[in-house]
């Protein structure tokens, strides 16, 4: 735009046609889902789906037996799970429902029509000429027109603090994130005022890109589900298996050695009859045959026609292929319409009832409970971790934080305090760096009270915020650390010129009637300390007056030192001017001055971090710095946080403009050795985020900022400041409302320890899940049923487990998971001991059981329903003992350890002893039994209590062998 249009901005008509052209000044909500699209979502958990199958199996089972509570207990064990995960993360959505409303209608000056008005913030376009001053809110993206003395708090986009703004070519920041003749939407003016125009609005500025960025949808699976999605095809195969192979042997052991002979007709249809059905039913078992095949370590991805094809066409092309058999037994003398060419109906229901017992086989596979038992975990941890000030908004965050291999964390209000403090001080005068009641540290004192424009506010006497120039304010502070208020000096001191602080000066100065120094008038001048230094004649030490040569050495090496540190340096200075003295204050500040000190200023390290991010490192978990600050700032932090080391090279830092231009694949590499991104844009740490995620890493992201938005919103676990924007919030899966790095370390032993809880669950209920399908298996092949009716197993299967899921889930958490590295993002949830566990404990409980049916039956090879009691007693008690097996998995420990502190635990497992109780004696015909006697009650606890004594046992001597 031409000079004569800056002063005159749009007209009205220009006005128009940019709002018509580029919109409004608004940036659109990010998409909610529906509350059926978030119910829907939660049926997409492998477990679940497996689950349904298994339900309408059974379904087709209860039709046929007129015997629904299994299907029901199942169905309910659906809905129930689904509920309470959706129920949760609603209510901590409606919880955190934290958008970032801006508020649209705050005024903004602007020029149009030659004149200056102001106009709500959301009717701003593009070409706009916009009158900015300190303390006020940038509206949009634009260019400077002219900047005095103008700094910028950028920290919600690049963690920037105070960045310098001008229109000065000269004065420009090569190294800077953005232009430094550039202002964007969401930053503050801190210092000064400028004139621009307007580049950008609404989603269009880097705010509202990033804010975008942020709500888009991350397909990036949880590893907790991708174990879990295994398990499924794991116990899909093997329950298929097994019942293809019980069917296959009742069939055949009735079709071709014990049951009458048929012909080649009636073979031929029933045949016809079985491969229909396959057909019919192909979307069910082909994928599980080729889950198998993958699981095997091959990869064959089951065809698109199978699992995208409808099932009305597989249901026809099965009919079809009956039809085409018929037709064929037909030309071959086998009429179908005839009775007599089908085997007989007693036999079809036979050959029907053993389809059942397959299908039975498969239900008793799936682990009904554990969808619940990982809903129950999650919405457990979810709700106690908010009492470590770790607030979960995303129930999968809970665990997918202990599979964290890599941690990206922000600078700025992450790693720091996100304000600048006084670091090391160095003033000449003061005796061991202390203030005292002399002369020379009352001028100190008024010197930083009155030469600055910053402010405080001590409304919260906890925390103290700073108002103005952070720099500034950082003075105010180390005053108010020393017991002094800097409004006292002030209110006693009269202000006779203030010239404030620019780029091109670097200094500034304020000339004052002093209270320090009665009747006398001080000039008090600070800033760059080269620039003071330049303007000083003497120092002023404890022993009094110096030539300021004699000190230049000495104070060049201690400048150097600080910035070799990433510090800001202050230079400080005085001098004494005479009061009928007229002259510029500018003039009077040139030269004659006399050094005081510097002072070393920076942002510094929350106390806690260095110990938090070491536990990460003990723990396996890369850190990795991403900030929008210099590589000197982002190297000194890495150092004293204990992630940069000596020996480091450049290689392990890279800056953000740097990065990008790396291609792909060498990126991709170059990202498993990076440990600091300096000068980096939110695509920048979006990009590395993915490719870290690209080398099977599970990535959690830290910040605060905006600019960390996109990056928290692609993660696996992204992690907000309490204290940060709402942007950052709403990408975010867990806030960390005390701000501090420790809780992300409390995090990760809460996850890991979650999943060390699952893998228990598992353990406890795939034993019970072996033993019943052994049990069925070999019942039905030796001709004889299960000795449990449906509602017992319904006991035993959903309810019992949903009390073992409790008392397992909440189990506190184990520090000792630290000590170990991140399980690999591909490990299969089933550990090799694991395994061994469930298949040894599982075996021996079926040859104890199949000798208990053989002991209780009487003469007439029935048993009594008082023996089918015990019988049913023995096996919840086996299964009762065996949780405080699984409750002692991967400890080392006895399952007695910690049990004072394990009050879930405790109630649940009475619970299930007090259910048992009360079932036997008082179930009658809904339950099937009958009263067992006290006698038999103590046999029966103390006999099975043998599974925990024999695990104690195990437990002992694996201990001693280790020590």
């Amino acid at each position: 735009m031409e000079n004569n249009n800056q002063l005159i901005g749009l007209t009205n008509e220009e006005v128009l046609a940019s709002r018509e052209k580029y919109g409004e000044n608004l940036l659109s909500p990010p998409k909610r889902d529906s509350l059926w699209k978030l119910f829907l979502e939660k049926f997409k958990d492998p477990i679940i789906r497996i689950l349904l199958i298994a339900a309408f199996l059974s379904l087709i089972v209860s039709f046929v037996h007129k015997e629904y509570a299994e299907t029901i207990g199942i169905f309910c064990a659906i809905f129930l799970s689904v509920g309470v995960a959706f129920w949760f993360e609603t209510d901590a959505n409606r919880k955190f429902d934290i958008l970032n409303q801006v508020n649209d209608d705050t005024l903004v000056k602007v020029i149009r029509n030659g004149n200056i008005s102001e106009v709500p913030k959301k009717e701003i376009v593009v070409g706009d000429i916009i009158l900015l001053e300190t303390g006020e809110e940038i509206p949009a993206d634009a260019k400077l027109i002219n900047a005095i003395s103008l700094l910028v708090n950028e920290s919600c986009l690049t963690g920037e603090l105070s960045i310098s703004k001008t229109t000065n070519p000269q004065s420009f920041h090569e190294d800077s994130t953005y232009p430094s003749n550039m202002i964007y939407r969401g930053t503050t003016v801190i210092d000064g005022h400028c004139s621009a125009e307007v580049t950008s609005i609404g989603d269009a500025t880097e705010f509202g890109k990033v804010a975008r960025e942020a709500t888009e949808t991350s397909t990036e699976e949880t590893p907790l589900n991708k174990q879990l999605d295994k398990l499924a095809k794991f116990i899909g195969i093997i329950g298929f298996a097994l019942a293809t192979l019980t069917f296959s042997t009742l069939f055949f052991k009735d079709i071709f050695f014990e049951g009458p002979t048929y012909t080649a007709g009636q073979l031929g249809l029933l045949l016809g009859i079985i491969l229909a059905f396959l057909i019919t039913t192909s979307k069910v078992w082909l994928p599980i045959i080729y889950d198998g095949i993958n699981l095997s370590g091959s990869k064959f991805i089951a065809p698109k026609y199978i699992t995208e094809g409808s099932w009305l066409k597989w249901i026809s092309i099965g009919i079809l292929t009956f039809a085409l058999v018929c037709l064929l037994g037909f030309f071959r003398g086998t009429n179908p319409f005839n009775a007599e060419s089908w085997i007989p109906m007693k036999d079809a229901e036979r050959i029907l009832e053993y389809f059942m017992i397959a299908v039975t086989l498969i239900v008793v596979a799936v682990p009904e409970g554990l969808p619940m038992s990982v809903t129950l975990s999650l919405a457990l941890s979810m709700r106690r971790m908010l009492k470590t000030n770790n607030l979960v908004r995303k129930m999968h965050a809970c665990e997918t934080m202990g599979a964290a291999t890599v941690i990206c964390t922000d600078k700025t209000g992450t790693l720091t305090q996100n304000q600048m403090r006084i670091n090391q001080t160095n003033f000449y005068g003061l005796k061991q760096q202390q203030l005292e009641n002399d002369e020379i540290s009352k001028l100190i004192i008024e010197g930083v009270a009155i030469n600055s424009t910053a402010f405080l506010d001590y409304s919260d006497s906890k925390k103290i915020k700073a108002l103005g120039n952070p720099t500034e304010a950082a003075l105010l502070l180390w005053l108010n650390d020393n017991k002094i208020n800097y409004l006292d000096i002030r209110k006693f001191t009269k202000v006779v010129e203030l010239l404030t602080f620019s780029t091109e000066r670097k200094f500034m100065a304020t000339a004052v009637d002093s209270s320090a120094m009665p009747g006398k008038r001080i000039l008090y001048v600070k800033g760059a300390p080269e620039i003071i230094l330049g303007k000083c004649k003497n120092l002023l030490s404890a022993d009094g007056l110096h030539p300021i040569e004699k000190f230049k050495p000495e104070i060049d090496s201690q400048l150097l030192q600080y910035q070799n540190q990433a510090m800001r340096t202050l230079g400080f200075a005085y001098k004494e001017i005479d009061i009928n003295d007229t002259s510029d204050i500018k003039f009077q500040a040139e030269k004659g001055l006399t050094f005081l000190g510097i002072v070393a200023i920076s942002d510094p390290v929350r106390e806690d971090v260095p110990e938090a991010v070491n536990k990460c490192i003990e723990a396996g978990i890369k850190v990795k710095i991403v900030t929008g600050d210099t590589p000197g700032t982002a190297k000194e932090i890495g150092r004293q946080i204990g992630i940069w080391k000596p020996e480091d090279s450049e290689i392990n830092i890279i800056t953000g403009p740097d990065f990008e231009a790396l291609p792909e694949e060498e990126a991709f590499n170059r990202v498993r050795e990076l440990k600091i991104m300096c000068r980096a844009r939110p695509t920048d740490k979006q990009r590395l985020v993915q490719l870290l995620q690209k080398n099977n890493e599970v990535v959690a992201v830290t910040g605060d900022g905006t600019n960390d938005a996109p990056a928290l919103n692609y993660a696996q676990v992204g992690l907000s400041m309490g204290s940060g924007t709402s942007v950052a919030k709403e990408a975010s899966d867990i806030t960390l409302l005390d701000d501090s790095f420790n809780s992300i370390a409390t995090a990760v032993m809460w996850g890991r320890s979650l999943y060390k809880n699952i893998q228990r669950f598992i353990l406890f209920q795939l034993t019970i899940n072996v033993a019943a399908m052994i049990i069925v298996f070999l019942g039905s092949i030796l001709g004889h049923q299960l000795p449990l009716t449906v509602t017992q197993m319904l006991w035993v299967n959903l309810i019992m487990d949903t009390f073992a899921a409790a008392a397992l889930a909440s189990l506190p958490p184990d520090s000792g998971v630290m000590k170990a590295k991140p399980r690999k993002n591909d490990d299969f949830i089933i550990t090799q001991i694991m395994r061994f566990n469930i298949l040894f404990t599982g075996l021996s409980f079926v040859i104890l059981l199949l000798i208990l049916m053989f002991n209780f039956r009487g003469e007439d090879g029935e048993i009594s329903r008082y023996n089918l009691s015990c019988f049913f007693t023995i096996f919840v008690m086996l299964q009762f003992w065996n949780m405080f097996n699984a409750k002692a998995y991967a400890t080392g420990r006895s399952a007695f350890f910690g049990i004072t502190q394990s009050f879930g635990f405790i109630i649940a497992a009475l619970i299930i002893l007090v259910g048992q109780f009360l079932i036997v004696q008082f179930g009658g015909d809904v339950f099937r039994t009958a009263p067992i006697t006290p006698k038999d009650w103590l046999i029966i606890i103390g006999s099975t209590s043998g599974v925990l004594w024999i695990g104690e046992i195990i437990r002992f001597i694996n201990k001693q062998w280790k020590n």
